[in-house]
């Protein structure tokens, strides 16, 4: 740690950052880490071997771009993984029995749970938009939503990324919480 000297102070040392502890920590750590936020070992493994990142906006650039290559075998590992989004407590039992139908709908059709990013999302909108795009996303061929399943997992990957280096430490599923930068 490089000391911080304030004029006519003593000199106190700078405290890492958490991508510093990222970038410097055991590999083994760093993919655990990241696996939290994207079940996918090529991309976990990836990008724990391109560190050090300069900045976090390297860091998710990478990010994106590494969930951007998943070959079809590492996307159906990752969504295997995946959980139901998390959804506002108190919604009502008609909205839960119509999600169960939705999402058993989408499972029997797809192969996998249904994903989705709700980060930017106000959480009293959650249910309505995953209701809205499960019941859009069924109309989907399966080639057409492996595409739009893998763009949920990255932005999922960026959100939970981010948090972690925001010092939050959270990649549950699909919190509501801003997404970064916003």
């Amino acid at each position: 740690m490089t000391p911080t000297h304030l004029p006519g102070r003593v000199a106190i040392p700078s405290l890492p950052t958490v991508l510093d502890a990222f970038n410097t920590a055991p590999a083994e750590d760093a993919r655990a880490l990241l696996l939290g936020c994207l079940h996918s070992p090529r991309w976990a493994e990836r990008l724990t071997d391109h560190r050090p990142y300069p900045d976090t906006d390297a860091l998710l650039a990478a990010s994106d771009e590494a969930a951007y290559d998943l070959a079809p075998g590492d996307l159906a590992q990752a969504l295997a993984n995946e959980t139901l989004p998390v959804l506002p407590e108190g919604i009502y039992g008609a909205a839960h029995t119509a999600l169960d139908a939705a999402n058993a709908a989408y499972e029997a059709k797809f192969g996998h749970v249904f994903v989705i990013c709700l980060d930017d999302l106000p959480p009293d909108e959650a249910l309505d938009q995953v209701l809205a795009d499960i019941r859009s996303r069924l109309a989907n061929d399966p080639d057409e939503e492996r595409v739009v399943a893998a763009e949920e997992l990255r932005r999922l990957a960026r959100g939970r990324l981010a948090r972690h280096l925001r010092g939050a430490g959270n990649c549950a599923t699909s919190h509501n919480t801003p997404a970064p930068g916003k």
